[in-house]
């Protein structure tokens, strides 16, 4: 897919002009030939946090400014939301890594941004860790940027804060879990939608009823993720849930914080977790890449395009011991039998 062939012309509605605009440091034209997922075995989610940072051998921020997109659609307990403990860790670890200026950003699904927001800490957190905090609910019109794709399944387009591309680089953590609400799982991919606009001041288009309503949910979730290229996401998997999910379900401790720079190599590894620990139908059948967030996104060269690009980084005999478990079913092992 070309990347000029994605974004198109300037699109009225609601009488407010949104003009498209072409993100030049973004040709999504080939996908990587390998991508390394960090996998640490873990209960302990601030020190899984820089132990799975650490594998990826990252370089230096050299001073650039990066926006950090939790997982805040509500404020229930993680894994319904982000831990505060492991937003702190990867705050405290961008700072190490010589990281500039920090934004923390979202928009609720399930309650109101703000606050949302604070009952997570977000703010309190922003003053102690020197990082600024933004309520995507507050933005004006001008601060959003429409996206249309030509061959895509959003009717009028998707609106992303243009704070979000404007950013010198992109982090993002969520958590691992199913979606009851059409989305059949919630992990990276999926956690770019609180990037997108419900709505957008001046016109009462509700992009989110139209991604609710619509049977292609999952391929345009999928496409909301064009919008940006991460340098870094953690998921937090210590804790899932394997049924149910946004907010609640059934939880499994599964000991793990995964870290890599591809959403289609983390969301391949976190669905073969929930397999593992037995999940729900919509989850567990059929090849991992044949679910339709992840395939959507192969065709968008959104990240790698089979497991066998996936190369999963340990750096203990407890992490690699439970990492060979997950691989097998990566690579097309039954998991347990539904949740």
């Amino acid at each position: 897919m070309n990347r000029r062939d994605f974004l198109k012309s300037a699109s009225a509605f609601g009488g407010v002009m949104m003009t498209p605009s072409i993100i030049r440091s973004l040709e999504f034209e080939t996908s990587p030939s390998v991508s390394h997922v960090a996998f640490v075995k873990t209960s302990d989610r601030a020190t899984g946090v820089a132990r799975a940072i650490d594998l990826l051998n990252l370089q230096s921020f050299h001073g650039k400014d990066l926006f950090i997109k939790p997982n805040f659609n509500s404020a229930d307990a993680t894994p319904g939301s982000t831990s505060d403990e492991t937003l702190a860790a990867i705050l405290k670890k961008l700072k190490a890594l010589h990281a500039g200026p920090l934004t923390i950003g979202d928009r609720s699904g399930m309650g109101d941004t703000r606050e949302v927001m604070e009952r997570k800490n977000a703010f309190t957190m922003g003053k102690e860790l020197g990082a600024k905090v933004v309520v995507f609910d507050d933005l004006k019109a001008d601060d959003w940027q429409l996206l249309k794709h030509a061959d895509g399944h959003w009717r009028e387009g998707f609106a992303v804060p243009r704070l979000v591309q404007q950013a010198g680089g992109i982090v993002q953590t969520c958590c691992l879990k199913t979606h009851r609400f059409g989305g059949h799982f919630t992990l990276s991919l999926k956690n770019s939608v609180g990037l997108a606009a419900k709505t957008v001041p001046g016109n009462s288009y509700n992009f989110m009823r139209e991604l609710h309503s619509s049977p292609d949910q999952r391929r345009m979730i999928a496409e909301i993720n064009t919008a940006y290229k991460p340098d870094l996401i953690v998921l937090d998997g210590v804790q899932a849930f394997t049924n149910g999910g946004p907010d609640h379900g059934k939880l499994v401790n599964s000991s793990v914080v995964l870290a890599g720079t591809d959403r289609i190599a983390i969301d391949a590894v976190g669905v073969a977790l929930l397999r593992y620990y037995g999940t729900t139908q919509e989850v567990s059948q059929g090849a991992i890449f044949e679910q339709e967030q992840i395939a959507r996104a192969v065709q968008l060269n959104l990240g790698v395009k089979s497991p066998k690009q996936i190369e999963l980084v340990t750096g203990d005999k407890e992490s690699a011991e439970y990492a060979k478990q997950i691989r097998a079913i990566l690579d097309g092992a039954p998991g347990k039998a539904e949740a």
